[in-house]
C-alpha cells in the first residue's frame, strides 16, 4: 500500500505555529511515501517567509512533490512580479517547477500554474499538458497516476468559475488520454472530493478524482478547520483519509474517511 499526504495552502506569514508543529507531527508519524504539497507556502513571496517554509519542508519526510501558489508570486513588488516572479520561490523551495515522482505504484507530476499576469488564477498550458502525457503515457496500468496544481479543475457548487484553472477544458481530455487517475490541488481553504465526470464529459466515458486540499495551518480559514488529506492506495482501491485540527494543543484528528474502487470508467465510491 502507498501513503500520499496531501497539503496545502500553508501560508507562511500567516501560519499558526502550534498549528505547523502539530502538522510536523503527524506527517512524520504517518510516514508517507510521497508528501505533495499544492502551493501557497507563502503568505506575500517574501524571502522570509520562503525561509521558513523551507524549514518546514526539510521537517518532513521525502519524497516531496511541491508546486507553486499564486501567492507565492509577489502582489505588490511589481517589477519583481514580471521580471522574476518565482525568484524567491526557486531559491529556497525549488527551481524544478515541473516535479515528478514514480514508483511501481504511483507516479506524480507537479504543474506550475501560476502566472505573473493573474492575481488570483492560474492556468496551464498545451507545453505543459504535453509533458505530462509524455510522462504519463508510459506507465502500467495499475500505477496510480496523480497531476498536482495548485489551482483546482472543479470547484463546489457555490464557487467561482473563474477559480477553475485556466485551459482545464482543453487539459482534462488531453490527460485522461494519458490515463491519469486522480488530480490534487489547493487554492480554495475547503477540503472536497469530486469526479471530472460531473463538469468534463470525455468520449470515453472515463472520470477522474479531483481531490481538493484545505488550509493546512493558515490562520486564513474560510469556515473550515486546518486539514490536510492522506490518500492510501493499493490496486485498485483507494482511500481518503481526512484529517483536521480545530484546537492546535489537540493536534490533528481523523474526521472523515472516503474509499473509492478503480473500474474502467474510472472511480466508484464504495
Amino acid at each position: 500500500m502507498r501513503k500520499i499526504v496531501h497539503i496545502s495552502d500553508l501560508h507562511f506569514g500567516k501560519e499558526n505555529p502550534a498549528t505547523v508543529e502539530k502538522l510536523v507531527e503527524a506527517v512524520n508519524e504517518i510516514g508517507p511515501h510521497l508528501t505533495v504539497v499544492s502551493g501557497d507556502l507563502t503568505q506575500r513571496a517574501r524571502q522570509s517567509q520562503f525561509a521558513a517554509a523551507r524549514v518546514f519542508l526539510d521537517r518532513l519526510p521525502g519524497p516531496r512533490i511541491v508546486v507553486p501558489g499564486n501567492h507565492d508570486v509577489p502582489l505588490y513588488r511589481v517589477a519583481e512580479r514580471f521580471a522574476h516572479p518565482l525568484a524567491n520561490y526557486k531559491k529556497f523551495i525549488t527551481d524544478d517547477l515541473a516535479p515528478f515522482f514514480s514508483d511501481e505504484k504511483i507516479a506524480a507530476a507537479g504543474v506550475n500554474t501560476t502566472r505573473s499576469l493573474s492575481i488570483k488564477g492560474g492556468r496551464i498550458n498545451p507545453v505543459q499538458i504535453a509533458e505530462i502525457r509524455d510522462r504519463m503515457s508510459g506507465l502500467a496500468g495499475q500505477i496510480l497516476k496523480i497531476v498536482v496544481t495548485h489551482h483546482p479543475f472543479d470547484i463546489p457548487d457555490d464557487g467561482e468559475e473563474t477559480d477553475i484553472v485556466g485551459g482545464a477544458k482543453e487539459a482534462v481530455p488531453l490527460i485522461a488520454e494519458s490515463g491519469a487517475d486522480v488530480f490534487l490541488s489547493g487554492h480554495l481553504h475547503v477540503s472536497r472530493i469530486s469526479h471530472s465526470a460531473h463538469r468534463y464529459r470525455l468520449e470515453s466515458g472515463r472520470s477522474m478524482l479531483i481531490i481538493q486540499a484545505g488550509t493546512a495551518a493558515s490562520v486564513r480559514e474560510r469556515g473550515e478547520a486546518n486539514s490536510f488529506n492522506l490518500i492510501l492506495y493499493e490496486h485498485p482501491l483507494l482511500t481518503v483519509n481526512r484529517f483536521k485540527c480545530t484546537i492546535p494543543s489537540a493536534g490533528f484528528s481523523l474526521e472523515t474517511n472516503e474509499r473509492f474502487t478503480r473500474t474502467d470508467a474510472g472511480w466508484t465510491r464504495i
